[in-house]
């Protein structure tokens, strides 16, 4: 049970590395070089992919803080 957790924490740290990435790409290149309607777009898509890594790293951080142990 414990290796199916670390498993999905992995997972989900993972995808919010992932996302992170994107999101800091999609943004240097929203500020930087798109102009117009674009950039903005741009820009809103990396601050909703950056708050979703955000809530992914949560979500892992706070199942292996307050996970209950199944060996008490």
């Amino acid at each position: 049970m414990t290796r199916e957790r670390a498993a999905v924490r992995r997972r989900r740290m993972l995808a919010a590395g992932i996302l992170t990435v994107i999101g800091l790409a999609l943004l240097a290149f929203g500020l930087t070089v798109a102009d117009g309607v674009l950039a903005g777009v741009e820009v809103v898509l990396a601050i909703v992919l950056l708050l979703a890594s955000y809530a992914l790293q949560y979500a892992a951080r706070r199942e292996t803080l307050y996970r209950h142990d199944d060996k008490r």
